[in-house]
């Protein structure tokens, strides 16, 4: 009776990852360095006007990581079990082969980022290209990614608010609804984060206060910085910019992949900072999470990634 019951449990899940991926469709997006460039477009059961595309943005510190990995679609499901459009994305990986990253040998990161960054765009070009046969409303796109992806997101709008990069291939009124970074940062080399020709998108931030990895606060060295979440909050805070910040005591970069555990908060942050369009700041200090359900990264370092 176990070995039934055990069968009849993998039948189960099986039938159910098949029945997800029937609602997923893969699409070349760009094609960069002779690289093609493609997302998995994931759709829920209902769709209507009000229904937010998730840009995700996976991790992997600019070296590695995919947009179809084992993790990623099993919170892709969380999420499209919740009403969301899901849009996962492949990006240039910079950081390959680099060495000695610091705020002396800091180009090269930059580099990276501006790469992921030019992706990210052309694959939201893609769908705004492409809205009326994949159903997307422009005005609902939220840009979501976990470390290399959460610091990509966050240059999306930084780049949008600013003219950077190749933001201009996007219509000229076009501003996302959304940010949200799980262990994220922005780097600047002309000093402080600023924006300067629109306000930022409601942006939702989670980071460990104890992450060696991406800052929680900053890096700087004259106009060069690495600005993570805590920096952020005291701009956000400083020009009345709606956001919505969780840090977490004793955590480090672990809170990269926290997605899963805090999707009743995305829900609650597209609820009032979406759809309901509230200028809210929110800012707490948590150490609840369960650690046993998190990635042991909090012991890693940029000297273990970039020898």
């Amino acid at each position: 009776m176990k070995k039934l019951t055990s069968f009849l449990l993998l039948l189960l899940m099986v039938a159910t990852q098949s029945a997800f991926a029937q609602d997923m469709k893969t699409y070349q997006f760009a094609e960069r360095d002779t690289l093609q460039l493609y997302l998995d477009f994931y759709t829920p059961e209902h769709v209507h006007d009000s229904t937010i595309c998730m840009v995700y943005v996976f991790g992997g510190g600019f070296i590695g990581g995919h947009r179809d990995g084992d993790w990623e679609k099993a919170y892709f499901k969380q999420l499209v079990d919740e009403g969301f459009m899901v849009a996962s994305i492949d990006y240039r990986l910079g950081l390959k082969g680099a060495k000695n990253l610091s705020v002396f040998n800091s180009e090269p990161l930059k580099i990276a980022i501006d790469m992921a960054t030019e992706d990210a765009i052309s694959a939201l070009v893609y769908l705004l290209e492409h809205a009326a046969e994949l159903k997307v409303n422009k005005d609902w796109i939220v840009m979501i990614g976990s470390s290399a992806g959460a610091i990509t997101s966050l240059h999306v709008d930084y780049a949008l608010c600013n003219g950077f990069l190749n933001s201009n291939i996007l219509p000229e009124d076009f501003r996302l609804a959304g940010v949200v970074s799980y262990a994220g940062a922005i780097f600047s080399n002309e000093g402080p984060v600023v924006y300067r020709n629109h306000a930022p998108a409601p942006t939702m931030m989670y980071h460990g206060m104890a992450d060696r990895l991406v800052p929680y606060k900053k890096i700087s060295f004259g106009k060069i910085g690495f600005f993570g979440t805590d920096a952020l909050v005291n701009r956000f805070e400083k020009f009345d910019y709606p956001f919505f910040a969780r840090r977490f005591d004793e955590y480090g970069h672990s809170i990269a992949l926290a997605g899963p555990l805090t999707v009743d908060d995305l829900l609650w942050f597209c609820k009032h900072y979406i759809w309901k369009k509230q200028r809210l700041q929110v800012d707490g200090t948590y150490h609840e999470l369960d650690k046993t359900q998190l990635p042991p990264f909090d012991v890693y370092t940029p000297g273990d990634l970039y020898k």
